[in-house]
């Protein structure tokens, strides 16, 4: 391929954003704040750990959260109160930008308190008559699921708490009854339902336990299937459906703390490894008055199947659930009857790698069709499904893949969703007609980049997000579908002036060939005072699972600017997208990895740096450097210790060096089942490979990661010092995978990271 050939951007700021990943999640992006350390940088030119990590120079605002009105009247957002201490919750009209306060402050401020409730979230009931306060929460396993919930009555404001006598901070998922009369909720693995008028409680689940999970779910579950709230209201708000899990079996992890008690404590929980035995899993529907569990019978062993999705189909009678084998190369939708349990069979996906579940559906047609996401044509494309045939016809076709689905809108026959057929680096807002008739309209204008959209129930406005690697993040009030400005709503100008002002040179995005044949999308950024008839190190940044991208067109924060200033030093840094990341290219691009991580990730790496130092002779051969988090710390450790005459040093963050380690439902996904592919794992773990390394390797873990196990980095520890290598290893006491809690964690990483670079890969052109 010619240097012709190469896609080039000429661009003042920015490369890719750095993926927030879930499975084997990615290295925390976010800037840390120390008030203590303000430092102006909007004069100055050049970039430092402090200047990036401890200032608030470079901070990005973000709009609070939209939350779009089933009555069009228009959405909800939070803002602070001018009269009393807290947040209103406020509506705006989104042409008009009318703004009337719908719930004050004072209104959500208990009897004898003096400050409001502190909203971490809230929900409306169908009416609007009535609100839900989730406050004061933490975690359950990873995300804050746990709290505490108040409801308002509007008609007469009154504010109560929920759950009675129950302890604090242990209610999740309170939501309403479609009827706005009742609220359901888990607390301690049981669900009850409390009644507004009189607020009774009921206990509708009795057998909850430290093993039996009624409405939630265990770690893995909500890790890597995103399932938490584990209960559905029926739409006449007579039943409730609902997952259980028995985690009987399933072995206890158990992780130290030594930092916070005089004597080290444990935390145990459920966690299992490749080939351990998962929880069973099973869904079944109760009255919402109490009464006997009708549970829906699903063939197949629960522990070898996951449930993946369950959801009311379109009426009060019938669920629609979704079933991956355990090998996850078949999902199945079943149509279920809640009054005697049966299910029917009505669509099948299966492939030879794996499946994906698909949670974009919307009933159409009095609940007769569905739609549905597919990779059947080789590509992922919107279908619409017959319910009482399974019969299945196109929405969307093409070469190109769909992103998201944001919005169905019956009514004008539309469905609004996210694409980039022309180029993976880049999203854009397209509708399609639910007909099938193929008519397909891009509605983002012609701006280069990445936009997001919250769009509003009728699908006449949307709130826009753009951003690209020369620009910031600006949020506009638009109209649909022409797209029309309506006001800014977040413009972050004095972020965007602070990065103009940042010496640097252009981004480039490019593509080179691996070994077969197959392009692999790519950005460079060159040495501020960059001279071509000079060599300069190079410094990769990978992630390489399917769970990333990590070149394409759009703000990369915090991560940018650190990488930024390593060219005001002296530095090339790159990123290459291998095949099987999460890139819109297809089912075979991202399906051909399996049972192949760490081996043909890797060696796309590897062949993309051949082409590189072929193609620019500014490239140091002698200065290769690369750095990942999480699947990027494996990919480095790979790289390191496969082609350890190309890569000269590595910075491995909260890797995963032996993959059986790793849980089931990721780590099973994209490397088969044991023991039928004992031989691929072993393979494909960088930790049999270890006793090649010859660079220079900085490995980094938080002791209290309950994601990648600080267990994986001890072993590779002992296994390099079997092997007499020599390495750097620093551990971070009660961090979790993203290495970012505590005072000063993130500056204290990224300044130990930059001197690693210094050190062990001298900086400059020569």
């Amino acid at each position: 391929m010619s240097d012709t050939s190469f896609r080039t951007l000429r661009l003042v700021a920015g490369a890719a954003a750095f993926m927030a990943l879930s499975a084997c999640s990615s290295f925390d992006s976010e800037q840390a704040s120390d008030d203590t350390a303000q430092t102006d940088v909007a004069g100055s030119h050049q970039l430092t750990p402090e200047k990036i990590f401890a200032s608030d120079t470079f901070n990005v605002e973000r709009p609070a959260p939209t939350r779009w009105l089933e009555d069009g009247s228009g959405y909800t957002t939070l803002e602070e109160s001018e009269s009393a201490n807290g947040r209103d919750i406020v509506r705006y009209h989104p042409e008009t930008n009318e703004r009337t306060v719908l719930v004050s402050a004072e209104q959500l401020t208990p009897n004898g308190e003096d400050k409001a409730l502190h909203i971490a979230d809230y929900v409306w009931s169908d009416d609007g008559n009535k609100v839900l306060i989730f406050t004061n929460t933490k975690r359950s396993w990873r995300t804050h699921t746990l709290g505490d919930y108040w409801v308002l009555n509007r008609s007469n404001n009154e504010l109560k708490k929920l759950g009675g006598n129950a302890p604090e901070s242990t209610l999740q998922f309170a939501k309403f009854n479609p009827q706005g009369t009742k609220v359901a909720y888990v607390m301690q693995n049981n669900i009850y339902v409390q009644d507004l008028n009189n607020f009774r409680i009921s206990k509708l689940t009795n057998d909850g336990s430290d093993t039996i999970v009624n409405g939630t779910f265990d770690w893995v579950n909500e890790e890597e299937f995103f399932l938490r709230d584990g209960f559905r209201w029926s739409p006449d708000g007579q039943h409730i459906a609902y997952w259980q899990l028995d985690t009987e079996g399933t072995p206890v992890f158990t992780m130290i703390n030594n930092t916070d008690e005089l004597y080290p404590t444990l935390k145990e929980f459920p966690y299992p490894k490749v080939g351990e035995t998962n929880a069973a899993m099973r869904i079944g529907v109760m009255p919402a008055s109490g009464g006997k569990t009708q549970w829906m019978d699903i063939p197949g062993d629960p522990r070898q199947h996951y449930l993946v999705r369950m959801q009311w189909a379109g009426n009060s009678e019938q669920l629609l659930i979704q079933q991956l084998t355990r090998k996850q190369h078949i999902n199945r939708a079943f149509i279920t009857d809640i009054d005697s349990g049966n299910a029917q069979e009505l669509l099948r996906e299966s492939t030879d790698s794996w499946a994906e579940y698909v949670d974009d559906i919307h009933f159409l047609n009095d609940g007769q069709e569905f739609t549905w996401l597919s990779e059947r044509s080789g590509y992922r494309h919107i279908y619409r499904v017959y319910r009482d045939s399974g019969r299945i016809s196109a929405i969307t076709r093409g070469n190109w893949d769909v992103v998201d689905v944001l919005r169905v809108n019956e009514e004008d026959g539309w469905v609004y969703f996210i694409a980039s057929p022309e180029t993976p680096l880049e999203r854009y807002l397209f509708r399609a007609s639910l007909d099938g008739s193929g008519r397909l309209e891009r509605l983002t204008p012609d701006m280069d980049g990445t936009h997001s959209y919250s769009i509003s129930q009728d699908a006449k406005y949307a709130e826009h997000t753009f951003h690209s690697v020369n620009q910031v993040p600006v949020t506009k009030m638009i109209s649909l579908p022409d797209h029309k400005v309506i006001r800014t709503v977040v413009d972050n100008t004095d972020v965007q002036k602070a990065v103009e002002n940042v010496e640097k040179q252009p981004v480039e995005f490019f593509r080179v060939e691996a070994r077969d044949g197959l392009e692999l999308d790519g950005y460079i950024m060159k040495p501020t005072d960059f001279d071509p008839n000079k060599e300069y190190p190079i410094l990769f940044y990978v992630y390489g699972e399917p769970w990333g991208q990590t070149v394409a067109n759009k703000w990369g924060g915090s991560l940018y600017l650190w990488h930024t200033m390593l060219t005001q030093q002296g530095y090339i840094v790159a990123s290459i997208d291998n095949r099987g990341t999460k890139s819109p290219r297809g089912f075979d691009w991202r399906r051909s990895i399996y049972k192949n991580l760490g081996v043909v990730t890797v060696r796309d790496q590897y062949d993309a740096l051949q082409q590189m130092l072929e193609r620019w002779d500014f490239i140091d051969e002698s200065r290769v450097g690369i750095w990942g988090h999480s699947g990027g710390g494996s990919q480095t450790l790979n790289a390191l210790f496969r082609y350890p005459d190309a890569y000269h040093m590595g910075m491995a963050l909260a890797p995963v060096p032996d993959l059986t380690l790793y849980d089931t439902i990721y780590q099973e996904r994209y490397s088969g089942l044991l023991p039928e592919s004992a031989e691929r794992y072993k393979e494909t773990s960088a930790i049999t490979h270890a006793e090649n390394l010859e660079g220079d390797l900085l490995l980094v873990h938080g002791t209290g990661d309950d994601n990648v196990h600080f267990q994986g980095s001890e072993r590779l520890v002992n296994e390099l010092i079997k092997h007499g290598k020599q390495f750097e290893f620093f551990a971070y006491p009660n961090r979790s995978h993203g290495i970012y809690e505590g005072e000063g964690t993130t500056l204290h990483l990224r300044t130990m990271m930059t001197e690693f670079v210094k050190e062990h890969l001298p900086a400059g052109g020569r």
